[in-house]
């Protein structure tokens, strides 16, 4: 479990740049002012989960693995998926309804930093 999480937040984090990358080169002449924005804070949500992943998966390999860790991760996945994913689309885009997604990512990010605190908190010395 813990190689696979950090795997996915060092693939993920790989992503963010290179998306990140793309918004500032490619789209920063094309889309306005305000979609740039929104894309922004997707790849910006985007490395931060990365990390939170990594962190889970050095954590599972100090504390051992548990479902709230595994949870933890497959919540931060799924949240860059929907937050950060439904932000690029809707910067792309500008179809508005996409904008309806980006809440269900926020809920899974809240849920993932919940389990992550959860198993914390119920650690024994």
């Amino acid at each position: 479990m813990q190689r696979r999480l950090v795997g996915w937040g060092a693939l993920l984090g790989m992503l963010s740049v290179a998306i990140g990358a793309f918004g500032s080169h490619i789209l920063k002449p094309v889309i306005s002012e305000h979609y740039l924005q929104v894309y922004e804070t997707g790849v910006q949500y985007h490395m931060f989960h990365a990390l939170a992943l990594i962190l889970i998966g050095l954590t599972a390999g100090q504390w051992g693995e548990s479902v709230r860790l595994r949870w933890a991760g497959r919540l931060m996945i799924g949240g860059v998926v929907l937050f950060s994913g439904s932000l690029y689309i809707l910067s792309i885009s500008g179809v508005k309804v996409l904008g309806a997604i980006t809440p269900l990512g926020g809920v899974c990010f809240i849920a993932g930093w919940i389990c992550l605190a959860l198993e914390a908190f119920s650690r024994k010395k």
